[in-house]
């Protein structure tokens, strides 16, 4: 099994390259970044990354089509894959509808627009002419003036129609859960064919002491109650109370400063649920779990752990060898 890091530029542009370069040096395989319009630019980024690191795959974890065109983003990821020499990799999804809504851009028909970009994006990277009269993009002729190598291309993906569609038209597939029950529904709409890789990305806290990657979570994981659907949460027992206690208390974190008040919110079973935290001996056996289901490669998502760099060490050293 693999195993990628999520990074998210809302940190100096150095500190991802930091964490990156650490992450390639203690035995990851692959570093991610994610692609929001109010973080730094994920392909400026990448072209950073494709100097600094040696061996790592790197690509978008995920991009979408609505806030940029497929012929941009297929021209942005070849660029990376001539300047990494060939390790670029593309996450694309239908995108973060709240923060898509910021920017005055409506998700229409989010399946249809993610089918026609791969398909569009793969072509003009292979460097060939596009003609395309879909429902979403009309091309007429469109084509790069170089190509750069074939582009590894996966489907961030949720609900069963895109989980399918990942596995029709992807390399691979983004999915981001934590707890088996939540991987082996999205499975079931998955049809794996040879070489397809099936990446789980999850929030995930290790340290030595227990205690402290489980309250490192503790904020992550609120938002993930805090958006997660009804189905989802009574797949895990937690109850509409629950629930709706973890989102005042996150409003009144954030607008109060209360923060104990939210770490006192979250339960250890909501923890457990919405990722993967503990020991490095509690963290082995939860992804062993999720290998035995299938899942080729895992993406460690924020927050990591309390000391990101120490973290990444700890993964290096007593997880990431269990699975060589």
């Amino acid at each position: 099994m693999e195993f990628g890091i999520e990074l998210a530029p809302n940190i100096k542009t150095y500190e991802v390259e930091f964490y990156s370069k650490l992450a390639e040096d203690n035995g990851f395989d692959y570093v991610w970044v994610t692609d929001h319009y109010n973080n730094r630019n994920a392909f400026v980024i990448l072209s950073i990354l494709a100097k600094t690191t040696q061996k790592v795959k790197i690509g978008t974890g995920v991009t979408n089509p609505f806030h940029m065109s497929p012929a941009v983003i297929a021209s942005a990821i070849a660029t990376i894959n001539e300047l990494s020499g060939g390790r670029a990799i593309l996450g694309i999804g239908a995108g973060d509808k709240f923060t898509l809504e910021k920017i005055g851009i409506e998700r229409k028909k989010p399946l249809t627009c993610v089918k026609e970009a791969v398909h569009i994006i793969r072509k003009l990277v292979k460097g060939e002419s596009v003609e395309f009269n879909g429902m979403i993009f009309k091309f007429s002729g469109a084509k790069l003036t170089f190509s750069s190598g074939n582009v590894p291309i996966y489907i961030g993906a949720q609900g069963p129609k895109m989980l399918r569609l990942a596995s029709e038209i992807g390399d691979g597939v983004i999915i981001n859960a934590s707890h088996p029950k939540d991987v082996k529904v999205a499975l079931e709409s998955i049809d794996a064919r040879e070489g397809f890789d099936i990446a789980v990305c999850s929030a995930f806290s290790v340290d030595k002491n227990r205690d402290a990657a489980i309250q490192s979570a503790k904020t992550v994981v609120a938002f993930i109650v805090a958006s997660c659907p009804r189905e989802v949460l009574d797949r895990h027992g937690i109850d509409e109370e629950s629930a709706n206690a973890v989102k005042k208390a996150l409003n009144d974190a954030f607008g109060k400063g209360k923060w104990k008040e939210l770490a006192n919110a979250v339960s250890e079973e909501m923890v457990d649920a919405f990722s993967i935290s503990g020991t490095p001996d509690d963290v082995v056996e939860r992804i062993e779990e999720l290998r035995r289901l299938g899942i080729t490669q895992l993406v460690v998502g924020s927050p990591i752990g309390r000391d990101k760099a120490k973290a990444i060490k700890l993964i290096g050293r007593e997880i990431i060898p269990n699975f060589r």
